[in-house]
């Protein structure tokens, strides 16, 4: 590969690591053709980009962006890129595919939501981790919950709220 095509595919990567903001840095090697294309229609069915790369290139782009040092010294050994909107979506596919007896991805190194993660141990973490969207409609849930139940408290105690207020507009007799 030409110098000029190495920068080239230097700034794509660049550009697709900074167009996502969620990615796993995986390791595919050792499965079966079969398998890898079982995987990759997998991926492609669960909206995740596949892509396998040189690990020189991937470093090149990596360093243009002082957040994924971490991630550094994961690029060893054969390196598969999963990009995703979803942070958790690879975590759950992977586990998915060992579930039936594959031994393969194995998780390097995962990029959240501007937190690195290293480690096949993260595994079920990262699988855990919630959407923004998730969290937004969770969070919504949660604020819906008590004005719910003020109304639903007001609603059934409206002949006991309707006596309180005559009660109260009842001029004091002093004596």
């Amino acid at each position: 590969m030409k110098k000029e095509e190495k920068t080239q595919v230097i700034e794509q990567l660049a550009e697709k690591l900074e167009q996502n903001s969620n990615f796993y840095l995986t390791d595919i090697s050792s499965l079966t053709v079969a398998k890898t294309s079982e995987l990759r229609r997998a991926c492609f069915s669960k909206k995740i980009t596949v892509l396998v790369v040189k690990n020189s290139l991937l470093k090149k782009a990596m360093e243009r962006k002082e957040t994924y040092a971490e991630l550094i010294p994961a690029l060893k050994g054969n390196t598969t890129v999963m990009f995703c909107e979803s942070g958790s979506a690879p975590a759950k596919l992977i586990k998915e595919f060992r579930a039936k007896g594959n031994k393969k991805p194995l998780v390097k190194g995962a990029y959240i939501e501007e937190s690195s993660y290293l480690g096949d141990d993260q595994l079920d973490f990262l699988a855990s981790i919630k959407s923004k969207n998730e969290l937004v409609g969770d969070l919504i849930g949660l604020l819906q919950s008590p004005a719910k139940n003020v109304i639903s408290a007001l609603k059934s105690g409206e002949n006991k709220l309707a006596g309180l207020v005559t009660l109260l507009s009842i001029p004091s007799i002093s004596c």
